[in-house]
C-alpha cells in the first residue's frame, strides 16, 4: 500500500495486527507527510521522529512475535500540548510555559504507551486550550479550513494520520471538527 494517509484507525490497526502493515513503514510515511504538509498547517509544535521510529520498531518486533498489546499497537498518534509526556516540554502553546519539561507521563499518555501506540509529537492548541487563536504565541496557530484553528481538525483535514487524542474544553473538539473538512463519523474502537 503506498498511500497510508487515507487509512482509518480501524483499518490500520487491523492491517498491523494481521502483519500486513509495518508500524515502521507506516510511521515513516506519516512523518514524511507531516514534514511536507505541516509548514502549511502548523498542527505540530513538536514533532518527535526519532522517538516515534523507536516506538514503531519496538511495536513491530512485538507484533511479529505475536505479542499484541491491544487494538492501538503500532498505530501512530499525536497528543495536544496540554498533555504531559515525561522529558518533553508541555507548554500549553504559551510563552509562560516554554521551558516546562514534564517530569512524568499524564495518565492518558501512560495508557497509550501501554497499548503500544506510537507518539509522533505534540500538537498545537489555543493557549492553554482555551479561547481562540492568538498570533503572539511561540508557534503559529494551527490552520484549518473555514477558520477553525485547531490542530487535530487540521490534521484530520490533511489526513496526516488516522487518529489523535482529543480533549474538549469549552466544546473545542466538537466545534472545530464541525467547522472543518472532518465529516467522517468516528468508529468505535473494538478489538
Amino acid at each position: 500500500m503506498s498511500d497510508y494517509a487515507f487509512l482509518g484507525i480501524a483499518e490500520a490497526a487491523e492491517l498491523i495486527r494481521g502483519r500486513k502493515l509495518s508500524p515502521v513503514e507506516y510511521t515513516q510515511a506519516l512523518l514524511a507527510r507531516i514534514e511536507k504538509l505541516d509548514k502549511r498547517f502548523h498542527a505540530f509544535i513538536r514533532l518527535m521522529p526519532e522517538r516515534a521510529l523507536e516506538d514503531a520498531r519496538k511495536a513491530e518486533q512485538e507484533v511479529m512475535a505475536g505479542k499484541i498489546r491491544g487494538i492501538l499497537h503500532g498505530v501512530p498518534y499525536g497528543l495536544k500540548d496540554i498533555i504531559d509526556v515525561a522529558g518533553v516540554p508541555t507548554t500549553g502553546h504559551s510563552k509562560v510555559l516554554i521551558e516546562n519539561i514534564a517530569t512524568a507521563d499524564a495518565p492518558v499518555t501512560t495508557r497509550l504507551k501501554d497499548a503500544g501506540g506510537v507518539l509522533l509529537g505534540k500538537l498545537a492548541t489555543h493557549e492553554f486550550a482555551i479561547g481562540g487563536p492568538s498570533f503572539d504565541l511561540p508557534w503559529p496557530p494551527a490552520v484549518n479550513p473555514w477558520g477553525g484553528n485547531h490542530s487535530r481538525a487540521a490534521r484530520r483535514a490533511d489526513r496526516a494520520w488516522g487518529w489523535r487524542q482529543a480533549c474538549s474544553r469549552r466544546r473545542s473538539v466538537r466545534i472545530r471538527a464541525d467547522r472543518s473538512a472532518t465529516r467522517r463519523p468516528c468508529a468505535p474502537l473494538r478489538a
